[in-house]
């Protein structure tokens, strides 16, 4: 019995990993089992990197809300523990736009905490 192959969906999936590293370095974007390794590391990549993204944004508006805090003499820790105390529900990418775009409602947020 002749072995039977589907050349069809073979050169469809190795077309669809090399489609996948256009753009790579060399044999990464020219050679299918090269290319295999690069694809499957840099999805491993994009996966880790969507959930780094979430905390260095977290980060960087913890950042800029302590600058403006600074402002006022007063550290972030204890801006966020007024906050809390005098119920003041937040989220810090609101405050962080707010310390950026529009000072004055910080401002009036800092007057209401102290």
């Amino acid at each position: 019995m002749p072995r039977s192959v589907n050349s069809v969906s073979s050169k469809k999936r190795r077309k669809k990993i090399i489609k996948m590293a256009k753009g790579y370095y060399g044999a990464r974007s020219k050679v299918y089992t090269v290319a295999k390794n690069a694809v499957e590391r840099s999805l491993i990549y994009s996966y880790i990197g969507r959930k780094q993204k979430k905390r260095n944004f977290r980060s960087l508006w913890i950042q800029r809300i302590n600058a403006r805090c600074r402002m006022y003499n007063l550290s972030y820790s204890k801006f966020i523990a007024k906050l809390r105390i005098k119920n003041i529900i937040i989220n810090r990418k609101f405050l962080s736009d707010l310390s950026i775009n529009y000072p004055d409602y910080f401002n009036e947020i800092i007057n209401m905490i102290k």
